[in-house]
C-alpha cells in the first residue's frame, strides 16, 4: 500500500426521501409509512445516502476501484463483517446531512482459510445542530477467493404473496431472499458489488456457492424487526455481527437471541444441513436508552 494514505472525507448530502420510499417498498411490511419530516429509522441511512461512484471508478468486483478513500488491499473477496452504530439524535428526512468518514484501521492478519486484511471505516452523520446524530464503525475484511466448485441453484419454494420481511408469530420473523430482492437492495444502496446479482461471478470467480445476500440487507431486517415490535422508543446503540453469508434464494428466520449485555438482542438464522441444525449469519445487540433519559 505504498503512496496510500488514509484521508476524511466530508460531503454535505441531502436525505432524500425517494429511497425512503424505495425501501419501504422493498421491504412491505404494511406498516404506518415514513416520509419527508419524520425522523429517518435506524440504519436507513445506508439507503437514504446512497453513494453512487461515476463508472469509469469501478473495479472488476463492481466495487469502486481500491486505492483512493480504502487501501489498495491485494484480495479480491470484500465482506461486510459488521460494526456499532450509536445514535445521538434523530436525522430528518428531505433535511440536509454532514456526511463525515475516515479509514481508522488497516490490519493484515491470518486466518484459518489464509491471509486476510481487517479495514475499519469510521462514518458521523450530523444534522443541522452539528453534533453527530450517528456515530459508525464498519468492519470490512478482504479475503483471497474460494474454490469456486458451485452448481446452478433450484429455483425456491415460496410464497409469492408473502412480503420479503414478515411477522410469523409474536418475536418471530421470516426474511425470504430472492435475486429480485437483492437486485433491488443494490439498487436502492447504490452496490454494484457483482455477488449479489451476477451468478457466474459470485460463483466461478469468487468461489461462492451462489448469489450472497447483502450483509446489510441482513442487519437491517433485523434492526426493522426491534423496531416494529418495540415501537415505544427507539434504540440508543445498534451492535451487529456478521457470522456467516446467506445464500439466495431461500429463507431465514429471525428471532429473539440470548445475550447478557444487551436490552435486545435479535439473530438471523437458517437451517445448516438437513439434520435441522441452525447457522447463524447476523446477530444484533439493541441498547435502549435508561429511563428518564
Amino acid at each position: 500500500m505504498t503512496g496510500w494514505e488514509p484521508h476524511t472525507v466530508i460531503t454535505e448530502e441531502y436525505l432524500d426521501p425517494a429511497p425512503v420510499a424505495a425501501l419501504q417498498a422493498l421491504l412491505d411490511t404494511r406498516e404506518k409509512p415514513v416520509g419527508t419530516g419524520d425522523p429517518l429509522p435506524p440504519l436507513w441511512h445506508w439507503v437514504a445516502l446512497p453513494r453512487w461512484p461515476e463508472s469509469g471508478s469501478i473495479g472488476a468486483d463492481g466495487h469502486p476501484v481500491r486505492g483512493g478513500f480504502l487501501p489498495p488491499v491485494d484480495l479480491p473477496r470484500r465482506m461486510f463483517a459488521g460494526g456499532d452504530v450509536r445514535f445521538g439524535g434523530d436525522l430528518t428526512i428531505g433535511s440536509t446531512v454532514r456526511r463525515e468518514a475516515r479509514v481508522v484501521s488497516v490490519t493484515p492478519k491470518a486466518g484459518r482459510s489464509g491471509r486476510l486484511v481487517v479495514v475499519v471505516v469510521e462514518i458521523r452523520l450530523s444534522a443541522d445542530s452539528g453534533s453527530p446524530a450517528v456515530v459508525e464503525r464498519q468492519d470490512l475484511i478482504y479475503r483471497a477467493p474460494g474454490p469456486g466448485t458451485a452448481q446452478p441453484p433450484a429455483p425456491a419454494s415460496v410464497d409469492p404473496a408473502a412480503p420479503p420481511l414478515h411477522r410469523v408469530h409474536d418475536g418471530e420473523w421470516e426474511l425470504r431472499t430472492d435475486p429480485t430482492l437483492l437486485m433491488r437492495f443494490s439498487a436502492a444502496t447504490a452496490n454494484a458489488h457483482r455477488i449479489h446479482y451476477d451468478w457466474p461471478y459470485a460463483t466461478g470467480v469468487e468461489g461462492y456457492p451462489g448469489l450472497v445476500v447483502h450483509g446489510p440487507l441482513m442487519t437491517l431486517a433485523l434492526a426493522e424487526t426491534i423496531r416494529l415490535d418495540k415501537s415505544d422508543t427507539g434504540p440508543a446503540r445498534l451492535r451487529h455481527r456478521n457470522l456467516a453469508p446467506l445464500f439466495c434464494p431461500g429463507s431465514a428466520r429471525i428471532g429473539r437471541h440470548a445475550d447478557s449485555d444487551a436490552d435486545l438482542a435479535v439473530a438471523l438464522t437458517s437451517p445448516a444441513d438437513p439434520a435441522g441444525d441452525l447457522r447463524t449469519h447476523t446477530i444484533l445487540h439493541a441498547d435502549f436508552p435508561a429511563l428518564g433519559d
